[in-house]
């Protein structure tokens, strides 16, 4: 038996634009997983629809939807991470992972980096149009462990997860709203590099929709990857499901002592500029 485990539970479910039966889903996914240290929950899971609807349903902390994910937590006596929700603070909104302590309390939150600014076969996705992006990481330290908060596009940006796992993070978490189209090109490959970059587990949950919705597909396959890369859970394409898997905290130590790239990480050699070297000059070059 491993010393050192962490309980996660993996969820994933079909996102509509009806956010009490949304509300009524995350709820019944944290009673499945209640004997799981930490739950999980997808980005967008409350919500999914336009920007303009997204912006329109937005939700303070002091919500009585939040309020019941917070007793739904204090039920099961589990630690839930609320995958990015629309949070409004005056008129600003962030896109932010709330985690909600096993007693019921807000414990705090992470606010999502990196906006997911992008064209893809001529649609345009505008998330800097409802919300405002944040500019801190943060870790969450959760039964001894920690815990990286990440929120889906922040996967396209490696500095950060590496930037986690220098600051002590073991597991990396990451709910999304993947694209269809990005998700069947990129989703497991890029989870499964962030694993293998930092020997850390990745977990990700996700939302997952149909082709025919008029706001967007999302890919679903909520997937855990281990610290040498293997998929350790992928939940497919399944409308509402959840697992809880145990990770090996041990696993990742003798990963990191295997390839112990982190001790290996050299910013003082490649912070600045880089050389060049110009092929097309005639002159010879300086290198003796």
């Amino acid at each position: 038996m491993p010393d050192r485990t962490l309980k996660v539970g993996l969820t994933q479910w079909h996102a509509t634009r009806d956010v009490a039966a949304n509300v009524e889903t995350a709820c019944a996914m944290i009673h499945a997983c209640a004997d799981a240290d930490l739950v999980l929950l997808p980005e967008n899971g409350l919500m999914l629809g336009t920007n303009a609807e997204m912006r329109d349903a937005a939700l303070t902390v002091d919500s009585p939807q939040i309020d019941a994910l917070r007793e739904a937590a204090g039920a099961a006596g589990t630690t839930v991470v609320l995958g990015g929700f629309k949070r409004r603070t005056g008129e600003v909104i962030h896109n932010t992972a709330l985690v909600i302590a096993a007693d019921g309390r807000v414990a705090g939150g992470y606010d999502k980096i990196h906006l997911f600014d992008a064209r893809i076969e001529g649609r345009s996705f505008e998330a800097s149009g409802v919300e405002t992006g944040g500019d801190r990481p943060a870790l969450l330290r959760v039964a001894g462990v920690t815990v990286g908060l990440t929120i889906c596009y922040d996967v396209r940006f490696p500095e950060l997860y590496r930037a986690l796992a220098l600051a002590g993070a073991q597991v990396l978490l990451v709910p999304a709203a993947f694209t269809q189209r990005t998700g069947e090109a990129h989703w497991e490959l890029l989870l499964r590099a962030r694993a293998v970059e930092n020997s850390a587990y990745v977990v990700a949950s996700a939302t997952v929709r149909g082709a025919d919705d008029d706001a967007f597909p999302t890919y679903g396959h909520a997937l855990v990857a281990g610290p040498w890369g293997e998929v350790l859970a992928d939940l497919g394409t399944a409308p509402a499901a959840s697992r809880v898997l145990e990770l090996d905290l041990d696993e990742v130590t003798r990963r990191r002592e295997m390839l112990p790239v982190l001790r290996g990480v050299r910013p003082d050699s490649y912070g600045g500029p880089a050389q060049v070297i110009d092929a097309d000059k005639v002159d010879e070059g300086e290198l003796t």
